[in-house]
């Protein structure tokens, strides 16, 4: 058997097969561009993230599109509020999610179109609606999708809507989710939107926000595609809205699979501002917890259950990535300076790495396989059983798991060329047993956060987060 796949439309795990030879044509709902990104969105990029790296790792090409949502009423309303511009305030903060994702090695994406780019094909796609009979458009001149004239809207979210009112309508992109409402495909201009709008057949006015993701994902994917991934808290209504409309456009399924990821808390309570408990990548990162440790913590829960994010439990997620790095800077420290090519051997740990992860992504069961199989090799590196060559080997099965989970040849200790030779110059220190100057250096590089550990192997260097570094003990004393 194959990866199988928990599907949320039919509720059920169902064996993935492309639906064109071995391309996989992958969608995810990207960032809305008016402020950073949250640690719960990370939790969904980095799934997607996860997903998309073992489909490659299984042998399938993948075009996934990742949309930026560049206008809204929310990015509208802060343009306002700040006095600037649209194009000012989102290319802020498209640039902070690219610095975001890369610092997490987030694999890029094939295409990020923004909405603000393609206004002219989401047009196109209302008036199809409105020509068939799906969409009306009201004197304000805004347009909205008619729930009633689809009776499967809610076979996604498995919502009642035979509680919509025929008048009722919902202009406001986010709304609660007992608010069955015909949605926006197009909102007229209003006095408070300034200068954002586009013309349009029906008036100045802008796209709404369910709109954007099907005319983007059937330009660069096609009026069908494999997976459409993101978030659970997009299942109502973002989603159930994409399927009815894009159905409703063009006749046919739209996605074959659809996922999404669970919430992720913060210390057992839904993350809020008026919480304390609102955290970005970069308040993490001041934090002291570092960015491979973060990765290594939102990727290692299987994407259907909830995450408890908690310090505690980033010291944990910290301790398991310091045993895999490791692992394989001891391996390359008996490997040596010489070449790394080892044979492209398949150990056993890889067919119950893959076993695990084709059964609906089990990271968590993929990962006690990684770390049984650390554990045995570790007790053969004590013994010295384990010479060059054969450690060769050993890192390209490093090297093919790490292509997945993305954390264990991440290093985030980056040395200057002075760094680098007073770590030398420490060795040669040692060596003569000038203590003395040895232990300045150490010192020198403990301000900086960054732990010297001797070993038989030589030097390793390590990155201490804040749970780490204690300035009274490892420096004064």
């Amino acid at each position: 058997m194959g990866l199988r796949l928990f599907n949320t439309l039919s509720r059920s795990i169902q064996e993935f097969k492309p639906l064109k030879g071995n391309t996989v044509r992958l969608y995810s709902c990207g960032p809305t561009v008016y402020d950073y990104s949250h640690i719960g969105n990370f939790r969904s990029f980095l799934f997607i993230d996860l997903l998309k790296r073992y489909l490659l790792f299984s042998g399938y090409d993948v075009i996934h599109i990742t949309n930026l949502t560049d206008v809204d009423d929310r990015i509208i309303k802060r343009c306002a509020g700040e006095g600037i511009s649209l194009s000012e305030l989102t290319q802020k903060y498209r640039d902070a999610f690219f610095k975001d994702i890369e610092t997490l090695s987030v694999l890029p994406s094939t295409h990020y179109p923004a909405a603000t780019d393609h206004i002219l094909e989401m047009q196109e796609m209302i008036k199809i609606l409105v020509e068939k009979g799906f969409a009306y458009s009201t004197e304000d001149g805004s347009v909205f999708f008619k729930i009633s004239s689809f009776p499967e809207y809610g076979n996604l979210s498995r919502i009642d809507a035979t509680r919509l009112s025929r008048t009722a309508r919902m202009l406001n992109d986010q709304y609660e989710k007992e608010q069955i409402r015909d949605f926006a495909l197009w909102k007229g201009w209003k006095e408070e939107d300034g200068d954002i709008y586009w013309d349009s057949p029906w008036g100045r006015g802008r796209p709404g926000w369910h709109i954007e993701c099907s005319a983007m994902s059937m330009k660069f994917l096609g009026e069908e595609f494999d997976i459409h991934c993101g978030g659970i808290d997009l299942i109502f209504p973002h989603h159930e809205n994409e399927i009815a409309q894009t159905v409703c456009a063009t006749g046919k399924r739209f996605a074959n699979l659809w996922l999404h990821c669970e919430h992720l808390l913060v210390d057992g309570a839904k993350m809020s501002k008026s919480l304390g408990n609102y955290y970005t990548l970069r308040d993490l990162v001041k934090e002291g917890v570092s960015s491979q440790t973060i990765r290594y913590f939102l990727i290692t829960t299987n994407y259907r259950q909830k995450i408890n994010l908690t310090f505690k439990h980033l010291e944990t997620a910290a301790k398991s990535l310091e045993r895999l790095q490791d692992f394989r800077r001891r391996l390359e420290v008996i490997v040596g300076e010489g070449s790394q090519e080892g044979k492209d051997h398949h150990p056993a740990v890889i067919d119950q790495f893959c076993k695990a992860m084709d059964d609906d992504l089990n990271i968590s069961e993929a990962m006690a396989a990684v770390f049984k199989w650390l554990r045995d090799v570790n007790r053969r590196l004590d013994a010295g059983q384990i010479f060059p060559e054969e450690a060769k080997d050993i890192l390209v099965t490093v090297r093919k798991l790490d292509s997945v989970i993305g954390v264990i040849f991440n290093e985030e200790v980056y040395l200057s060329k002075r760094d680098r030779a007073l770590i030398q110059e420490r060795e040669s220190a040692r060596q003569v047993k000038d203590w003395k100057r040895a232990d300045e250096i150490r010192k020198y590089f403990l301000k900086k956060r960054i732990r010297l550990e001797d070993t038989s192997h030589g030097t390793v260097v390590k990155y201490l987060s804040s749970s780490q570094f204690n300035p009274k003990s490892d420096i004064e004393v």
